[in-house]
């Protein structure tokens, strides 16, 4: 009996914990209509938690919100040079103090930081590179930030693109590199794809993508200098998997990356609509590396028909050998893949 009390306090304090961040006003009403019990019942497992040091409880009774309390808060600086390698930085500074975790949850850490890292020695040009981690009960988070001349900025001028979103739009595809003899164009889109949370920060745009949602955000700020800002978040106790991500976008009887999804809604900018034939190239550009492309609408309420017809009947009459595919469609944009594939 005293087992089976223990178990359930558990489960219910973990399930604090993973909603906390989410729900920081809300986590006690929330718990207590999980499990049925007394929001007394709910404070004392607060109580017990804020004892442990694993959340901290903020403002008076009424207005009561909760938070996930760092269990480590770690920054450091590297001035760029030629002896600077992402993989004594990881080794020396970073991977000790993520501590132990999954082997899977180790493993995602350690290429998605090593990949982003090398990226700002790379091609920032730089001179130097700030790391700041954060390790909480639940999860890790990582920022990298260089001074350099900004990831969107040096995609628009190596592509000769005319603005600073299509680069996002770039980046989103996968396989692009401004340094094709020592780069793939990999790293960051599969690192963005294994994390729970992805974001860059650099010039007046912001990219984002989260791991429970396939669709890809791109919004504008107020521009800074110079520079850009990767952040990744992940889940202490993730079950996902390098490979699993890696086999998402691979042929099963192959290793390459064959197979890309492109989030449609990029190509959109403010209250613009995708009606015309540009824009439908825009949103083409590159994808002719791969197999297979899959062109996410969600988020997107209409497409016109010139935009249509260029991607699903003039593209895919040039690419025989490219499978197109539509996905997340409403009936409206379906109605106009349907009538340009006709």
């Amino acid at each position: 009996m005293i087992m089976r009390v223990r178990d359930r306090g558990e489960t219910v304090r973990h399930f604090i914990l993973s909603q906390v961040e989410r729900h920081p006003g809300d986590v006690v009403r929330r718990t207590m209509q999980k499990f049925g019990i007394s929001r007394q019942a709910v404070n004392r497992h607060m109580k017990n938690l804020i004892a442990q040091g694993a959340i901290v409880g903020k403002g008076s009774t009424r207005s009561r919100s909760y938070h996930l309390a760092p269990v480590l808060q770690w920054s450091g600086e590297y001035p760029m040079g030629s002896d600077l390698a992402e993989d004594r930085v990881w080794r020396e500074d970073i991977a000790a103090r993520l501590g132990e975790l999954p082997d899977n949850v180790g493993a995602i850490w350690q290429y998605g930081f090593t990949e982003m890292f090398n990226n700002a020695i790379d091609h920032s040009g730089g001179s130097r590179i700030v790391v700041a981690l954060e390790k909480t009960a639940m999860s890790a988070e990582v920022m990298i930030m260089d001074n350099g001349e900004g990831i969107f900025r040096k995609i628009q001028r190596a592509l000769n693109l005319a603005d600073e979103r299509h680069a996002v739009l770039e980046l989103a595809k996968g396989k692009l590199t401004t340094d094709p003899d020592r780069h793939t164009g990999e790293g960051i889109f599969f690192t963005s794809r294994m994390f729970d949370k992805f974001d860059i920060l650099s010039g007046g745009v912001y990219f984002t993508h989260e791991f429970s949602n396939d669709e890809d955000w791109i919004m504008e700020r107020d521009r800074f200098e110079s520079g850009t800002v990767v952040r990744m978040k992940l889940d202490n106790h993730s079950s996902r998997s390098m490979a699993r991500v890696f086999r998402k976008f691979a042929a099963p009887e192959e290793y390459a990356f064959t197979k890309t999804i492109v989030p449609v809604k990029l190509a959109q900018y403010g209250d613009d609509r995708l009606v015309s034939r540009s824009q439908a190239k825009r949103l083409l550009n590159r994808v002719d590396r791969f197999k297979t492309v899959i062109f996410d609408f969600q988020g997107v309420d209409t497409i016109g028909q010139a935009f249509a017809d260029e991607i699903f009947r003039v593209f895919a009459i040039k690419n025989p050998g490219i499978e197109l595919h539509a996905a997340n469609m409403n009936m409206s944009v379906s109605r106009m893949v349907f009538r340009a594939k006709a």
